[in-house]
Protein backbone atom coordinates (compact mmCIF):
# COMPACT_ATOMS: atom_id res chain seq x y z
CA UNK A 1 0.00 0.00 0.00
CA UNK A 2 1.44 3.19 -1.15
CA UNK A 3 0.47 6.69 0.13
CA UNK A 4 1.10 10.33 -0.55
CA UNK A 5 1.17 13.18 1.80
CA UNK A 6 1.40 16.30 -0.05
CA UNK A 7 1.27 19.20 2.10
CA UNK A 8 0.57 22.78 0.05
CA UNK A 9 1.38 26.19 0.90
CA UNK A 10 3.31 27.95 3.66
CA UNK A 11 3.41 24.47 5.70
CA UNK A 12 6.70 24.76 5.66
CA UNK A 13 6.52 27.36 8.31
CA UNK A 14 4.88 25.22 10.73
CA UNK A 15 5.91 25.87 14.17
CA UNK A 16 6.27 29.37 13.95
CA UNK A 17 3.23 30.50 11.84
CA UNK A 18 0.56 31.12 14.13
CA UNK A 19 1.16 28.69 16.50
CA UNK A 20 -2.31 29.10 18.36
CA UNK A 21 -3.83 28.50 15.25
CA UNK A 22 -1.65 25.57 13.90
CA UNK A 23 -0.08 24.14 16.44
CA UNK A 24 3.92 23.89 17.86
CA UNK A 25 5.00 21.12 15.62
CA UNK A 26 7.52 21.80 12.56
CA UNK A 27 6.74 20.03 9.67
CA UNK A 28 9.64 18.36 10.13
CA UNK A 29 8.44 17.20 13.76
CA UNK A 30 5.19 16.19 11.80
CA UNK A 31 6.32 14.39 9.12
CA UNK A 32 8.37 12.16 11.12
CA UNK A 33 5.16 11.73 13.24
CA UNK A 34 3.67 10.22 9.57
CA UNK A 35 6.58 8.77 8.48
CA UNK A 36 6.18 6.53 12.10
CA UNK A 37 2.51 5.76 11.89
CA UNK A 38 2.53 4.77 8.23
CA UNK A 39 5.77 2.17 9.06
CA UNK A 40 3.06 1.11 11.81
CA UNK A 41 0.46 0.37 9.81
CA UNK A 42 2.60 -0.96 6.59
CA UNK A 43 2.28 1.93 3.97
CA UNK A 44 4.86 2.87 2.19
CA UNK A 45 4.71 6.93 2.51
CA UNK A 46 5.82 9.40 0.56
CA UNK A 47 5.73 12.83 1.84
CA UNK A 48 6.55 16.36 -0.04
CA UNK A 49 5.70 20.18 0.50
CA UNK A 50 4.83 22.46 -2.08
CA UNK A 51 4.30 26.13 -2.02
CA UNK A 52 3.14 26.49 -5.79
CA UNK A 53 -0.18 25.66 -7.41
CA UNK A 54 1.10 24.00 -10.41
CA UNK A 55 3.49 21.62 -8.48
CA UNK A 56 1.37 20.80 -6.56
CA UNK A 57 -1.15 19.35 -9.33
CA UNK A 58 2.23 17.66 -10.71
CA UNK A 59 2.48 15.79 -7.88
CA UNK A 60 -1.35 14.92 -7.50
CA UNK A 61 -1.06 13.72 -11.57
CA UNK A 62 2.22 12.59 -11.03
CA UNK A 63 0.44 9.72 -7.77
CA UNK A 64 -1.82 7.89 -11.07
CA UNK A 65 -0.13 5.32 -11.52
CA UNK A 66 1.94 5.09 -8.43
CA UNK A 67 0.50 5.49 -5.33
CA UNK A 68 -2.65 3.85 -4.11
CA UNK A 69 -4.36 6.80 -1.70
CA UNK A 70 -3.85 10.75 -1.32
CA UNK A 71 -3.64 12.60 1.84
CA UNK A 72 -3.24 16.26 1.22
CA UNK A 73 -3.29 19.80 3.14
CA UNK A 74 -3.82 21.96 0.39
CA UNK A 75 -3.77 24.98 2.51
CA UNK A 76 -5.02 28.00 1.15
CA UNK A 77 -5.81 26.49 -2.50
CA UNK A 78 -8.53 24.81 -0.22
CA UNK A 79 -10.47 27.75 -0.79
CA UNK A 80 -10.26 28.40 -4.67
CA UNK A 81 -8.22 26.23 -6.52
CA UNK A 82 -10.58 24.87 -9.18
CA UNK A 83 -7.18 23.22 -10.87
CA UNK A 84 -6.41 21.06 -7.78
CA UNK A 85 -9.81 19.78 -7.32
CA UNK A 86 -9.74 18.92 -11.06
CA UNK A 87 -6.30 17.23 -10.50
CA UNK A 88 -7.87 15.42 -7.58
CA UNK A 89 -10.63 14.57 -9.77
CA UNK A 90 -9.17 13.75 -12.75
CA UNK A 91 -6.78 10.90 -11.01
CA UNK A 92 -9.45 8.45 -9.56
CA UNK A 93 -7.40 8.15 -6.79
CA UNK A 94 -8.68 7.82 -2.73
CA UNK A 95 -8.55 11.12 -1.43
CA UNK A 96 -8.29 12.42 2.01
CA UNK A 97 -8.06 16.02 2.45
CA UNK A 98 -6.95 17.40 6.09
CA UNK A 99 -6.52 20.81 7.84
CA UNK A 100 -4.95 21.61 11.35
CA UNK A 101 -7.45 23.89 12.43
CA UNK A 102 -10.90 23.74 12.23
CA UNK A 103 -11.82 25.31 9.16
CA UNK A 104 -15.50 25.08 9.68
CA UNK A 105 -15.14 27.20 12.77
CA UNK A 106 -12.51 30.12 11.39
CA UNK A 107 -13.06 33.00 9.07
CA UNK A 108 -15.62 32.85 6.50
CA UNK A 109 -13.65 32.88 3.12
CA UNK A 110 -12.05 29.80 4.86
CA UNK A 111 -15.05 27.55 5.61
CA UNK A 112 -15.78 26.42 2.20
CA UNK A 113 -13.73 23.58 0.24
CA UNK A 114 -13.88 23.54 -3.41
CA UNK A 115 -11.66 20.09 -3.27
CA UNK A 116 -13.31 18.51 -0.38
CA UNK A 117 -16.85 17.74 -2.71
CA UNK A 118 -14.39 15.39 -5.06
CA UNK A 119 -12.65 13.65 -1.67
CA UNK A 120 -13.30 10.36 -0.33
CA UNK A 121 -13.15 12.96 2.97
CA UNK A 122 -12.45 16.18 4.64
CA UNK A 123 -10.75 15.73 8.34
CA UNK A 124 -9.82 18.93 9.93
CA UNK A 125 -9.10 20.38 13.66
CA UNK A 126 -7.23 17.86 15.11
CA UNK A 127 -3.91 19.30 15.10
CA UNK A 128 -1.25 17.26 13.72
CA UNK A 129 -3.48 14.18 14.35
CA UNK A 130 -5.40 14.92 11.26
CA UNK A 131 -2.54 13.09 9.34
CA UNK A 132 -2.82 10.12 10.96
CA UNK A 133 -6.41 9.83 11.03
CA UNK A 134 -6.11 10.70 7.34
CA UNK A 135 -3.84 7.93 6.69
CA UNK A 136 -5.99 5.58 9.37
CA UNK A 137 -9.08 6.54 6.72
CA UNK A 138 -7.14 6.06 3.47
CA UNK A 139 -6.05 2.62 4.68
CA UNK A 140 -9.40 1.72 5.60
CA UNK A 141 -10.70 2.62 2.52
CA UNK A 142 -8.26 0.91 0.42
CA UNK A 143 -8.89 -2.29 2.54
CA UNK A 144 -13.05 -2.25 1.40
Amino acid sequence: MKIRVIHGPNLNLLGTREPSIYGADSLQDINLRIDHHARSLGIHVQIDQYNCEGDIIDAIHACKDTFDAIVINPGAYTHYSIAIRDAVAGIGIPTIEVHLSNIHAREEFRRTSVIAPVCAGQISGFGDDVYILGLNAAKLLLEK
